[in-house]
């Protein structure tokens, strides 16, 4: 097989006529520019210069290599930039996976910054609850998934994979705007409640703080859409406890129950052995866009 180093010799010696020139064109000396003209030989099967004491003359089968091999060096070179753009995170692409609630919030930040740091990377967004993006980053379908999990409805990772929180969100009562704010959640036992679908994280843990505070919640609405729950909740349908990322101001009032101190964690997983470089930069802009609302819950 030609060797593209030695055809990229070949062909400035043909545009030189020297193989002195070529030498100091190439930063070899001018042995080593007639050992590769040597092996080329070899390689083709026939003479590429005709030898004199002071000057080298290329032959017709070295001006058709020469003049042939051009486009394949050009798209060799073309490749082995791109190469090295995907090997230092510069380009290629990161696939990344998350739930409904971080996609509307700190996600788009995120992905706003991973554009600005690396314009040439192509970011590819999947959406699904906790189990379903588990699926896609332990198979390797993405480089990495939000998830979350609940304090009083813990769960554990793979421990194949790599854990790394990124926010810890209070969960609140949601009210009616209009209505004023409640300190005991056992003020609400008699109030319509709206929660996720029953077995979920959020639909645990409120059956455990109810049950703290003594009494049993009358769920009437099930959604897993925390803006179908925002929604209804604005409407007057009931009431509904709630994580910080998954809130809207307009039409909603927040209560902080006094003495309820659990959380919605967010954390992000991916496989340790995982090598985009790319990666890297998925994890701070994650990290960094959380960081607002890490400072909102220090000043609540």
């Amino acid at each position: 097989m030609l060797n593209p180093i030695h055809l990229r010799t070949l062909q400035e010696c043909v545009r030189t006529g020297s193989f002195a020139v070529a030498a100091r064109s190439l930063g070899y000396t001018p042995s080593a520019i007639s050992q590769q003209i040597g092996v080329l030989e070899r390689t083709v099967g026939a003479p590429l210069f005709e030898r004199a004491a002071h000057s080298v003359r290329p032959t017709s089968i070295a001006l058709a290599l020469a003049n042939r091999c051009g486009e394949a060096l050009d798209a060799l070179q073309e490749v082995e930039t791109e190469i090295r753009a995907m090997v230092s995170g510069d380009a290629g692409t990161l696939r990344l996976a998350c739930f409904s609630t971080a996609n509307t919030t700190v996600v788009p930040t995120a992905l706003a910054a991973i554009a600005a740091q690396r314009p040439r990377a192509e970011v590819h967004l999947e959406e699904g609850e906790p189990d379903e993006v588990l699926e896609l980053v332990t198979e390797g379908n993405v480089d990495c998934a939000v998830v979350f999990g609940y304090d009083l409805a813990p769960r554990s990772w793979p421990v194949t994979l790599r854990h790394k929180e990124l926010l810890a969100e209070p969960l609140a009562v949601a009210l009616p705007g209009a209505e004023p704010e409640v300190r005991e959640l056992a003020e609400l036992k008699d109030r319509p409640w709206i929660c996720t679908k029953k077995g979920t994280g959020a639909a645990r843990s409120l059956d455990r703080l109810a049950a703290d505070a003594g009494f049993t919640p009358q769920v009437r609405f099930r959604s897993n859409d925390y803006r179908v729950i925002h929604q209804l909740v604005a409407r007057g349908l009931g009431v509904a406890l709630m994580p910080r990322l998954a809130v809207r101001e307009d039409g909603v009032r927040i209560s902080r129950i006094t003495g309820v101190s659990s959380y919605r964690r967010v954390s992000v997983l991916y496989r340790p052995n995982n090598t985009n470089p790319l990666l890297t930069v998925a994890l701070d802009c994650l990290a960094q866009a959380c960081l607002p609302w890490r400072d909102q819950e220090r000043s609540a």
